[in-house]
């Protein structure tokens, strides 16, 4: 009690330095609080419960999908007149630049890039690919050497070698971007021989193409070659490119009617 009556006396001095005035009963109120463990506001304490993992996904019947496209493919041949072209055969080649305005999208201008098909081969081909005032190639399966698609990664190449009626390339190597642009396209099978049959064919050898048995049959010669299979690149082509392949297995959601 002395300590407050020193306290009061301090507070009540004319000489201390505050702003604020403190009448002395609002200390004699503190004496009248009552402490208490229980708060005014019981809460109940945090349990943390365990989550529990989210259910597995239902399998996908990738093997059943599979099985039932590559049958399709399997049991595929083309039959037709080859045209023969060497090693590097490049994209500007097969389509000039000129022509990549024309939108495969649409029908007249898809139409419009069968015919100019291979247009840009020099002249040492003297065989045109496309006659003059045709949209159609009379050659269906086109034999090539090394490195065929090379150069820029224009999608018009294989759509236009699509556009002119050619169901397959036999070629001894692709350019990568020319093999993937074929089979996300759809336009044409990217094949690939285990010899250089470009120098055993000749432009209007009557072939055919078996796909399931990976086999080329030259009819004018009478020779056969082993082709390298296709593998999972056979069923994207045959069902008409990559986004086509998706929807017909499920992939993505099918485009309304």
């Amino acid at each position: 009690m002395a300590a407050s009556s020193s306290l009061h006396s301090s507070l009540s001095s004319p000489n201390f330095n505050s702003s604020y005035k403190i009448h002395p009963s609002s200390f004699s109120s503190l004496s009248n609080l009552k402490l208490t463990n229980s708060p005014k506001y019981p809460f109940k304490p945090l349990i943390s419960q365990p989550v529990p993992p989210p259910p597995p996904p239902h399998p996908q019947p990738l093997t059943l999908r599979r099985a039932i496209t590559s049958s399709a493919t399997s049991s595929t041949t083309f039959h037709g007149l080859c045209y023969v072209v060497g090693d590097n055969i490049d994209t500007d080649q097969i389509i000039p630049a000129e022509y990549l305005t024309l939108v495969p999208s649409n029908p007249k201008e898809y139409k419009k890039l069968g015919s100019y098909a291979l247009i840009g081969l020099p002249s040492s081909y003297p065989i045109r690919f496309v006659d003059p005032n045709e949209f159609k190639s009379k050659y269906s399966i086109v034999i090539a050497g090394d490195n065929f698609g090379c150069g820029s990664s224009r999608e018009h190449a294989p759509v236009s070698l699509g556009a002119a009626g050619v169901a397959a390339v036999v070629a001894e190597s692709y350019a990568r971007i020319f093999f993937r642009n074929s089979v996300s396209t759809g336009e044409v099978y990217p094949l690939e021989s285990e010899v250089r049959i470009c120098e055993e064919c000749k432009t209007g050898d009557v072939m055919t193409i078996e796909l399931g048995e990976s086999r080329l049959i030259n009819h004018t010669t009478g020779k056969e070659y082993k082709l390298k299979p296709i593998g999972d690149a056979g069923p994207v082509v045959e069902a008409g490119g990559i986004f086509a392949y998706a929807r017909k297995t499920g992939m993505i959601p099918s485009q309304p009617a």
